[in-house]
């Protein structure tokens, strides 16, 4: 199976930042914004949400890893990445 897997960055209604991972970005913002069960916790509270930024991985382990490296930023540098590259769009 050969699927693109893309992290993303969704911009909640209170204008916090929520990153994740996926290989259908649309289809996970709209459960982020419809589906409680699949919504992530974060983002039931904190709807709608809206896709800011999704980058193109190699694999799903290339996907968790850039994940995790954009969750260990502070706003400053998200805001800076979202700038420098905005709505890089997964699809």
């Amino acid at each position: 199976m050969s699927s693109t897997w893309y992290v993303y960055i969704v911009r909640c209604s209170d204008d916090t930042l929520y990153t994740g991972i996926t290989t259908d970005v649309g289809r996970r913002v709209a459960e982020h914004n419809v589906d409680d069960r699949l919504a992530a916790r974060y983002t039931r509270a904190r709807r709608p949400v809206i896709v800011a930024y999704a980058e193109p991985a190699a694999d799903r382990a290339a996907a968790a890893r850039r994940e995790a490296a954009i969750k260990q930023m502070n706003r400053r540098e998200k805001t800076a990445l979202l700038q420098r590259y905005p709505l890089l769009r997964a699809e």
